[in-house]
């Protein structure tokens, strides 16, 4: 019995739950945290966000944001390894969602939009417009992981009910 074999329902449900802690951080922003800022006067809604986006770098987000990307990373090779097995294809398809979905909008979409606000002026005109583009942008690549992380953390649990997936 190999290491994934005896450690695999504890990955798949700690990759489930995490994905699905994920997906709820997302949820909160898209559908109140970024309503919230974007009533807010330009100024405040940006010093705000720049204040969300420092303090977010700390160790329990980043365990909860990272630990389940380590962990789909073993899962999509075990089932890259294990293909022979019917929960295989949904610990492949949760692996890429949470992978790509999430951490990969959130270094291509998310990250670069949080850079460009961390260096603008709140006061300024151009934080202003800035400020405007980055509610909306900002939002709908958060609704992409949002729904990254909800669809892997499915894709986990669906796994778990395969008759034959946790077996041998």
């Amino acid at each position: 019995m190999t290491i994934i074999q005896h450690w695999r329902l504890p990955l798949i449900l700690f990759a489930a739950i995490g994905s699905a802690l994920s997906a709820g951080i997302f949820f909160a922003f898209s559908t109140f945290v970024m309503q919230a800022l974007g009533r807010q006067t330009p100024s405040a809604g940006i010093a705000a966000m720049q204040s969300i986006n420092i303090t977010v770098i700390n160790p329990w987000f980043m365990a909860a944001f990272f630990a389940p990307a380590v962990v789909s990373l073993v899962l999509a090779i075990a089932a890259l390894r294990q293909w022979d097995r019917p929960s295989a294809i949904y610990w492949l398809a949760g692996a890429l969602l949470y992978l790509i979905g999430t951490m990969g909008v959130t270094i291509a979409g998310n990250i670069p939009l949080n850079d460009a606000l961390a260096v603008v002026n709140p006061d300024s005109p151009e934080g202003a417009t800035l400020w405007a583009r980055y509610l909306t942008d900002w939002t709908v690549w958060n609704h992409v992981r949002t729904a990254a992380a909800f669809l892997a953390a499915a894709m986990f649990a669906f796994s778990l009910c395969q008759r034959t997936g946790l077996s041998n």
